[in-house]
């Protein structure tokens, strides 16, 4: 018997993974994405056809492509007979078994806690997979608090005994393919490495190390936030949403650029944060391609709301449309290409950055705020002493909070506090970025520190 074929689709933005599997012949699909050409022209590259379509769940930070690639295709669509959709669906159950051919067998495991109706697929074999979603993650397991905080410690306890459940009844050689844990905020805890096994997990796991009383504790009090957007996303998958249309949006002048940034609306800036700092236009709000994009804009923006593009060329602006329409952004206003003399005529804003070692030395001149827009855990296990807290994703509905005079924004990195940054300076706000490295320097330069993890 040959081996089935297993490839994987990155959506590393949004730390997931999606996945085709084939025999030569014939495909199924896991989760895919909602941007479907990446999936239809892996097949066609194999040359193989794609016949039947597996959801783990009803996803929560991204639009599924499941429903479209089956309607496109004419593949079966296997979603939990228990989840409540507006659609024909061809409705699996825990135990049922779907022969894909002759050599692609694939069982459904029922695997409740990240959510309550969650399967995973056991891909049967010389060579065992199962494909776990948002159950069993590598090092870690999906987050049990996306369906509210009500349900978040019994969703755990399921989740305990969910990772119970997959060791005990398949090989310990099986391949572990999980669609969460790759940066994403679905992952309850950071995930490591590039692959693991049944076998593996056991070593590593602490749904599978610990008992089930420290597993929920421990996972309950390690959560933090998660972006806005989820809140939409159920809705979406459960209603059959269409493929992502990406047609390029409708180019626009400086003159519709004014209006815009004068009517308030969402103006975005695409190109890192050091070119948004020698030069951009006023008024826009610098969120890079170059990280988490669609996640920090689709947390940030009031839901619904226009937003227009501008990138140094169209194939920056079709990424980053792409990105959007995974998380259900569509209507896109409007995008311009080049650079910030080819978006106004008037006078370009800059952006003044520093370093850590920058901000010990001007709180020895002058009174600074600080403003520290990493997430309330992150934040607690160690921050500068008086700065305040407001998370990235939360600065739109929090910007009263935000410190008045000159403000020194940071995060981990640099990223948010370009994008934090940005949205102060657009609000008439005197703003420093600090571009540089927390873990790295923030405890070498002579700020004072406080926070879980700086104390003896």
């Amino acid at each position: 018997m040959t081996a089935p074929t297993v490839l994987t689709i990155e959506t590393s933005s949004l730390g997931d993974r999606s996945y085709l599997v084939h025999d030569g012949d014939v495909a199924l699909v896991v989760d895919p994405q909602r941007d479907l050409d990446r999936v239809l022209q892996l097949a066609e590259r194999e040359g193989v056809r794609i016949t039947h379509v597996f959801e783990t769940h009803i996803h929560n930070d991204y639009v599924t492509g499941g429903y479209a690639l089956a309607r496109r295709t004419g593949a079966a669509y296997h979603v939990n007979a228990e989840d409540d959709v507006a659609f024909e669906r061809d409705a699996i159950r825990d135990g049922d078994v779907v022969e894909v051919s002759d050599t692609l067998r694939v069982r459904a495991i029922s695997t409740p806690g990240h959510t309550f109706t969650h399967l995973s697929y056991a891909l049967e074999g010389e060579r065992p997979y199962v494909f776990t979603g948002g159950s069993l993650l590598f090092g870690s397991t999906g987050r049990p608090d996306l369906l509210g905080q009500d349900h978040a410690e019994e969703l755990a306890r399921l989740q305990h005994g969910s990772a119970h459940r997959l060791v005990s009844e398949l090989d310990e050689s099986t391949e572990v393919m999980p669609t969460h844990g790759f940066g994403s905020f679905c992952s309850a805890t950071q995930t490591e490495g590039d692959e693991s096994t049944l076998a593996k997990e056991k070593q590593t796991n602490p749904a599978l190390l610990k008992d089930v009383e420290e597993f929920v504790r421990e996972t309950l009090d390690g959560l933090d936030l998660y972006p806005a957007y989820y809140a939409h996303m159920g809705p979406a998958n459960a209603a059959g949403p269409g493929a992502a249309d990406l047609e390029p949006p409708r180019p626009v002048d400086k003159e519709v650029l004014r209006e815009r940034l004068t009517a308030g609306e969402w103006v975005v800036d695409l190109r890192t944060r050091q070119a948004f700092a020698a030069g951009h236009v006023p008024g826009t709000y610098n969120v890079g391609l170059d990280g988490q994009f669609s996640t920090w804009l689709g947390w940030m923006i009031p839901w619904g709301s226009p937003v227009t593009l501008l990138g140094e060329s169209e194939e920056q602006v079709a990424e980053a449309q792409r990105e959007l329409a995974r998380i259900g952004i569509d209507e896109l206003t409007g995008a311009a290409t080049g650079g910030p003399r080819d978006w106004t005529d008037g006078e370009l804003g800059t952006l003044a950055t520093a370093t850590f070692a920058d901000l010990a030395q001007v709180r020895h001149h002058r009174q600074v705020a600080v403003l520290d827009v990493r997430n309330p855990k992150e934040h607690a296990d160690s921050h500068v002493v008086g700065s305040v807290n407001i998370p990235l994703g939360q600065l739109p509905t929090r910007l009263e909070e935000a410190p008045e005079g000159e403000v020194w924004v940071h995060c981990a990195s640099g990223y948010r506090s370009s994008i934090g940054a940005s949205y102060l300076a657009a609000h008439g706000r005197q703003v420093v970025a600090i571009d540089d490295s927390y873990d790295e320097q923030a405890g070498t330069v002579g700020l004072p520190l406080e926070g879980a993890s700086t104390r003896s």
